[in-house]
């Protein structure tokens, strides 16, 4: 199986947001002990930094980035994911390139807290808990 992960995923695990993290940890946990492919978009790299510098200053920030590239592979955001993300029905520019990213690379699904920003993407968009229940049924 092939994901890719949204920014807000990883923002909860890199700022240790409470009611968030413990099933952002999960999915990781997931990815890791079931050898799933977990992908992130080349700009999740950079908005990560950006915020989580603010937070926790740039060591941390960059030793966190680190980290999370031993879990997640970039993928490129060239012209043709920015031209399939201006012609997307999703109306967020930044989610219509993490989706026209995912359907590009032929990804299965797309992990979010926010999937209700995603309606219109070819590619199935769920919530940590709805990816860790997939998960359990697949066992």
């Amino acid at each position: 199986m092939r994901i890719l992960l949204d920014t807000n995923i990883i923002l909860d695990i890199a700022l240790k947001r409470d009611t968030f993290y413990d099933n952002s940890v999960k999915v990781f946990k997931l990815i890791d002990n079931r050898n799933l492919f977990a992908f992130i978009s080349a700009t999740t790299i950079t908005d990560i930094y950006y915020i989580a510098k603010k937070q926790t200053g740039h060591e941390k920030s960059i030793e966190f980035i680190r980290g999370l590239l031993k879990f997640a592979e970039p993928l490129s955001v060239d012209k043709e994911i920015i031209i399939g993300a201006l012609e997307s029905k999703i109306n967020d520019f930044e989610d219509a390139v993490q989706s026209s990213v995912a359907i590009e690379n032929d990804l299965d699904f797309n992990v979010s807290r926010n999937v209700k920003d995603y309606l219109g993407s070819t590619v199935k968009t769920v919530t940590p808990e709805e990816f860790i229940s997939l998960q359990k049924d697949n066992l």
